[in-house]
């Protein structure tokens, strides 16, 4: 069951309550190079994402943000360290979110500050805690390095310090590039507040292994019911972070993207290139956007019934395959014309014939 959630706004997407769990990711330019930003931005946003936050290291960054605002369409949340000052330059520029640690930002009175120019607009404030970076009387306090326990008693400080402003339209994230430490952290957090809870595993590396620890650590949360948002963290095109995200997101069963692929693994048995035809399957299916599942099987006479799930699929041996649909053989062609055959049944069935 879905943890239920105090619901907030940013920009047009609702996080927590009942709304769907919503994709993130990161540009990689600044603000000032606001073509190629906006260009990705808007890129992102086509593919899926929902949210993306950009870095705002000082002020010409954030007054950028008002531009990026009228060539964007996809609510952006400005990244802000230590100057609380870029929080309300940002604010001021037409932001839609606030990523902060409010103990970094020099004391309550600058918390007040961002908070007074966030209120009118009910501007969401994102609480991150990062293990690596835990304030020194945190890491003093739970034995000299970061823990779970030592990442949710941040994260409360930090909560506390917003709720003492009477502000609570928040989202908490608990990060760690420690799977079984980022897990723990947020397992317990759910427990002792309402607030949505964005979730990553950072600094999680290059595209396959970081797909896989934060297939790990956000799929295991899902599950459990945790987590309003998402941002797969990967040294990477920020598109691989979207793709990551939804795939994790359709494999939990908590959202579908378009069509999904399933594949056999390869054996002694196969007698077809079944590597290659899932890749060009894969890359042919990708900006399909109904909820189709297509197979691609090595296996000429088992194939179509471990696939019978699959809305459409393709099975493959001795130069020869079928086309299958529910299980169901619709005819044999040769193997050189497999894909291209199987993506014209698929075609038919979206243009409805």
């Amino acid at each position: 069951m879905r943890r239920k959630t105090r619901q907030i706004r940013l920009g047009g997407v609702p996080i927590g309550g009942d709304a769907p769990v919503s994709i993130q990711s990161m540009s990689t330019f600044s603000p000032t190079d606001t073509a190629a930003c906006a260009a990705q931005i808007q890129a992102l946003g086509e593919l899926g994402c929902d949210i993306v936050r950009v870095a705002v290291p000082n002020r010409a960054a954030a007054l950028a943000i008002a531009e990026l605002k009228q060539r964007t369409e996809v609510p952006l949340v400005a990244d802000i360290h230590f100057d609380y000052r870029l929080a309300l330059d940002a604010l001021a520029a037409g932001v839609d979110g606030l990523r902060i640690n409010p103990g970094n930002i020099g004391g309550m009175d600058n918390v007040l500050a961002v908070v007074e120019r966030a209120k009118p607009k009910q501007i969401p404030i994102r609480i991150g805690i990062n293990a690596g970076s835990l304030p020194e009387h945190i890491l003093a306090e739970y034995g000299g390095h970061p823990t779970a326990a030592g990442m949710v008693a941040a994260a409360l400080e930090h909560i506390r310090l917003l709720e003492q402003a009477d502000y609570r339209e928040m989202k908490i994230s608990l990060k760690s590039t420690d799977v079984p430490m980022m897990v723990r952290a947020y397992r317990s957090l759910a427990e002792k507040v309402e607030y949505p809870l964005h979730l990553g595993v950072t600094e999680a590396g290059t595209l396959m292994r970081g797909s896989i620890k934060s297939a790990m650590g956000i799929g295991a949360l899902l599950l459990d019911g945790i987590g309003d948002t998402i941002r797969v963290s990967l040294t990477a095109d920020p598109a691989e972070e979207v793709r990551v995200a939804k795939w994790i997101l359709s494999s939990a069963g908590i959202s579908s993207y378009g069509a999904i692929l399933i594949s056999c693994p390869t054996c002694g048995r196969c007698q077809v290139d079944l590597i290659g035809m899932a890749r060009e399957v894969e890359q042919r299916i990708e900006k399909i956007k109904a909820p189709l599942r297509i197979a691609v099987m090595g296996c000429i006479v088992n194939g179509p019934g471990e696939a019978r799930e699959a809305d459409f699929g393709i099975a493959g041996g001795n130069g020869r395959g079928v086309i299958f649909r529910k299980g169901e053989v619709l005819r044999t062609v040769p193997e050189a014309e497999l894909v291209d055959e199987l993506m014209k049944e698929i075609e038919l069935y979206l243009q409805g014939e």
